[in-house]
């Protein structure tokens, strides 16, 4: 069984591979936000249809998902992702519709992060965080250390309202794929371990636990396959 160290970068097979796990990626991702869909649920409200059962604000959430993602992989063939504040907001736009407070924006006033009593940066220094943010970022020699980096800082600095931590993962992606490096993602089934690590990140900001957790959400046939 390959390792990350044995990833071979090839931008066409991760895109390929990414593309076919869209429904795992929207499956996965609004069932850590509590919402339960099926995942052929999920394979049908990507394919234009809605499902029942279901209230209309939890499909908003997984139709946002799948069109962040395809926004994604179409900016990152026409080589148009960029990290970038204006960038960030621009995907938030397609993320966060009808769901956040205000989306396509960085958020206008303070928040806080249920379970921790950190509280993240005001809004009127959001700007300069996103600006030291990618200077740090552009540091890390590593593909995957800089990706994870910017998934934690912006969940961490809470750039936005809402769909925080899912802007996180794309932005993490966009840097992965547009380098050939398959994408991270999170499984329900470790729900429990990522909500708990996440707690412990907010109020220490040490990212060494994440890091290696997220290492760790690869999929070993990705992997594999990545390695050939």
């Amino acid at each position: 069984m390959a390792n990350i160290d044995q990833i071979n970068p090839d931008f066409a097979k991760a895109m390929m591979l990414a593309k076919r796990e869209l429904p795992s990626f929207v499956y996965d991702a609004v069932q850590l936000e509590g919402i339960n869909f099926t995942l052929p649920e999920v394979q049908t409200l990507l394919d234009g249809i809605t499902v029942g059962g279901h209230k209309l604000s939890d499909q908003q959430v997984a139709i946002n998902q799948g069109n962040a993602w395809r926004q994604l992989f179409n900016d990152l063939e026409q080589k148009q992702f960029n990290v970038s504040d204006k960038y960030a907001m621009v995907l938030h736009g397609t993320a966060a519709k009808e769901e956040a407070l205000e989306w396509g924006c960085f958020r206008s006033g303070g928040v806080t992060i249920a379970g921790t009593t950190y509280l993240p940066p005001k809004a009127k220094k959001l700007s300069a965080h996103f600006a030291q943010m990618v200077k740090e970022y552009e540091t890390i020699n590593d593909i995957y250390d800089s990706a994870i980096f910017v998934f934690l800082s912006m969940a961490r600095i809470q750039f936005f309202y809402d769909v925080n931590k899912r802007m996180g993962r794309f932005m993490m992606n966009g840097i992965l794929l547009t380098k050939g490096y398959p994408a991270i993602n999170v499984p329900v089934t470790r729900q429990l371990e990522f909500n708990s690590l996440m707690i412990d990140f907010y109020d220490s900001d040490d990212q060494v636990a994440m890091n290696a957790f997220l290492k760790s959400c690869l999929d070993p046939r990705i992997l594999d396959i990545m390695s050939e």
